[in-house]
């Protein structure tokens, strides 16, 4: 028989090669479809831990708003986004970190209902002093905005220190005027930008420090 007719006659069938092929094909498809579920779960899962935070933080500041609303409704702050905001003109002189009578008796108010808020929730206070972008005239005592500002932050939180909140409880910062929530372009503008902020943030991770017991040396027998 040639050998020819011998390759038609011995020729192997195609069929458990496509066969394969098509086990692959369905494996990768398989491996796919989980990849995909696994995927959409984890990003349900996400989408759930965000809203669940997004509602916790309403409910904080429909809390604080609450809270505050006696100073809300005079004018005397402002709350946006969960930050309380005090002009500067209610608490300071002009370039002054001095507080103001009227400026100690709206802290002394606002105090105890920031003390309650902080009971129900794990947060601290942040006090954040801002100015606007003057520089500061002549030979003062402060030797620019960002002192400034440290200083009107730090007399803000020992004046909340003094009312009743707890140290471990407040943060002061001082941002200058590198922060304006307005465009510096007029007086009336700067005036805004002149303020001490007041906002409830996460706690810092304390630590602790073990002091290993220590001893006398001993003699080295040499």
């Amino acid at each position: 028989m040639p050998l020819n007719e011998l390759e038609e006659e011995y020729e192997p069938p195609i069929w458990p090669a496509f066969g394969d092929l098509m086990a692959c094909l369905f494996g990768l498809f398989v491996l796919f479809f989980v990849w995909t579920v696994m995927g959409q779960v984890v990003l349900d899962r996400d989408l759930a831990r965000e809203r669940a935070s997004l509602a916790a933080v309403n409910t904080r500041v429909s809390t604080l708003e609450s809270a505050l609303a006696g100073p809300l409704a005079s004018g005397l702050i402002t709350l946006v986004d969960g930050r309380i905001g005090i002009r500067g003109a209610l608490l300071f002189e002009s370039n002054d970190a001095g507080l103001r009578r009227e400026g100690k008796r709206l802290l002394e108010q606002l105090a105890p209902p920031l003390l309650t808020f902080l009971q129900q929730h794990d947060l601290v206070l942040m006090v954040s002093g801002y100015t606007d972008d003057q520089q500061l005239k002549g030979n003062g005592e402060y030797e620019d905005n960002w002192e400034l500002s440290a200083q009107r932050a730090l007399t803000v939180t020992r004046a909340l220190t003094r009312a009743g909140i707890p140290p471990e409880a407040l943060i002061a910062a001082g941002l200058g005027e590198h922060h304006p929530i307005v465009e510096n372009d007029s007086e009336e503008s700067r005036a805004k930008n002149r303020r001490v902020e007041i906002a409830p943030v996460p706690k810092p991770k304390s630590f602790s420090v073990r002091r290993s017991e220590q001893s006398e040396p001993k003699a080295s027998g040499l």
